[in-house]
């Protein structure tokens, strides 16, 4: 019988070590994938159509939930470059397989995380897309890791978060930049695009602070690694000719600002990059008004325009889309939290039942006297009536959230709350976010990561009308400011100035201007230009 015994307990480790081994060997990445992901990034910066194409068919076939979550944020990211954010929010949002969560590695979770951080940050929802980066930046075991994968990763959370500051902290997002640099390499093409690409968002943040000829020689040594390098980098090329031509602009030089614009739309042909076209042509447009050619400067101003429409109205639709999801997550996630526990429940048990089924074996081979068959009996009674207690305290726990949050969502607002969403308020109108034609009550309570009912009752007992008559009179006083302060603004037209408010219309803000200023735009502009001569 000993003999058996033996025999089964032999049996039995080798399936447990084979259990833990196919469990370890399931986490791998596969070196093949890894080469086909660089090879989609790459396509990321030649034709984001050719990407989502190459992408998808990698994703159709590969049924690796890891994978599959590196794929879809660069479609994500594909889509984003095109300006069709509902499409972006749509393919990172299916990231969220919660049935199969739990078998994702360290790395796939910081990376996720991550998808999450940059989908916000797309949609220009910093305050949400900081929450997420700032809470993996302090993940010690993440900053000090040697693997290559996550310290590209770590680099990326760098850049977004350099993004993020970079509204008005220049001198911090340069510091960002520079960290980002620090945990990466050249060993792939990922790699070398993530840093030219910081390089060119340290030349921005360097003209903004008024550095001009540090930004135009890294522009231009930016330009020459491009070249050295031999792929057809066509958005990174446009990326960095764009920038140029706004060194030449604020320089006064309206020619070579021109010239190098046109070579950053020739760099992008026929591609659908529309976000950096939208940009190139709302600087022609100025150049042109600069130099007093109307018939450039409204060809141009019309194809910013239309271009600019969609992409702003796809960014309304995209947030409204992610703010939906929010809601949904928000409503599952008592219920997720308490499958989560169950389920991690019933692996634990798992895992100890097995360990103690071999133990239970191992222990009847040595000796099958009753007196050791009881101890374990007795030591299995302990056990489940552990498991148990343990069970019960976790449901009333979670029984005792749930009681807070419904008492959160019923409570009327506190005076603490009410000066932290005012603060917030102060802090969003020195960013002029205002002035972007997709914000509205829903998009700003995301962004500042606040109850919409808080929110709105905050804006009426504080500033003394609702939340249109607020975003209007921030926009009308801005306009007015520029129009005192800065004699260029004098030559524009009123349609152009509606435009630049972010007023859907000439005549809705012709409207809301007088209401404001007690005179129509034209009036003010004829008081400011006589005030100016005399």
């Amino acid at each position: 019988m000993d003999k058996d015994f033996t025999e089964i307990l032999k049996k039995s480790i080798k399936i447990y070590i084979f259990l833990l081994f196919s469990i370890f060997v399931n986490g791998q990445s596969s070196p093949d994938f890894n080469i086909l992901a660089d090879k989609a990034f790459q396509k990321l910066y030649q034709n984001p159509d050719d990407c989502i194409n190459y992408s998808l068919s990698i994703l159709i076939s590969d049924q690796n939930i890891e994978h599959r979550i590196v794929l879809r944020n660069i479609i994500s990211q594909a889509y984003a470059m095109k300006g069709d954010y509902v499409q972006a929010v749509n393919i990172s949002s299916q990231n969220d397989e919660s049935s199969e969560k739990e078998k994702l590695s360290y790395f796939m979770q910081v990376f996720a995380n991550y998808s999450l951080a940059d989908q916000y940050q797309n949609l220009d929802l910093y305050n949400q897309s900081q929450k997420i980066i700032s809470t993996l930046l302090t993940d010690k075991k993440l900053l000090n890791s040697d693997d290559l994968k996550i310290k590209a990763t770590v680099g990326k959370l760098y850049q977004l978060q350099a993004l993020n500051l970079g509204i008005k902290k220049y001198n911090l997002a340069l510091e960002n930049l520079n960290k980002s640099d620090s945990y990466l390499n050249y060993n792939n093409e990922e790699n070398f695009i993530l840093k030219i690409e910081n390089r060119i968002f340290s030349s921005v943040y360097l003209m903004r602070q008024n550095k001009m000829e540090e930004a135009k020689n890294l522009l231009e040594g930016t330009l020459l690694l491009i070249e050295q390098n031999g792929k057809h980098y066509y958005y990174l090329k446009s990326f960095v000719y764009e920038n140029l031509a706004r060194y030449y602009f604020l320089q006064g030089n309206y020619t070579l600002s021109i010239k190098n614009s046109d070579t950053a739309l020739s760099n992008l042909q026929n591609l659908p990059y529309n976000t950096l076209k939208a940009r190139i042509y709302e600087l022609l447009a100025k150049n042109y008004f600069a130099l007093h050619n109307d018939e450039k400067y409204h060809e141009y101003n019309k194809l910013y325009t239309e271009t600019n429409v969609k992409i702003d109205t796809n960014t309304k639709e995209g947030i409204r889309y992610i703010v939906k999801l929010v809601e949904n997550y928000h409503n599952k996630s008592l219920e997720f939290q308490q499958q989560n526990e169950l389920k991690n429940f019933w692996i634990i048990t798992t895992f100890f039942s097995l360990a103690a089924i071999i133990l239970l074996i191992y222990f009847l081979s040595l000796n099958s006297k009753s007196r050791d068959l009881k101890k374990q009996s007795e030591f299995f009674v302990k056990q489940k009536k552990w498991e148990s207690t343990h069970l019960e305290s976790t449901q009333k726990e979670l029984e005792h959230q749930e009681v807070i949050l419904t008492e959160r969502d019923t409570n009327k607002i506190s005076k603490e709350k009410e000066d932290e969403i005012l603060q917030k308020l102060e802090e969003w109108e020195l960013s002029h976010a205002y002035l972007s034609k997709s914000m509205s009550l829903s998009t700003l309570s995301v962004h500042m990561g606040v109850n919409t009912k808080y929110l709105s009752e905050v804006i009426n007992s504080n500033k003394g009308k609702n939340f249109n008559g607020y975003i209007n009179e921030l926009r009308i006083n801005h306009i007015a400011h520029l129009l005192k302060t800065n004699p260029t603004f004098l030559n524009y037209k009123v349609s152009y100035l509606a435009e630049f408010s972010g007023f859907s219309s000439h005549s809705a803000f012709t409207t809301i201007f007088k209401s404001i200023t007690g005179m129509s735009p034209n009036a003010y502009i004829q008081e400011i230009s006589k005030n100016r001569v005399s």
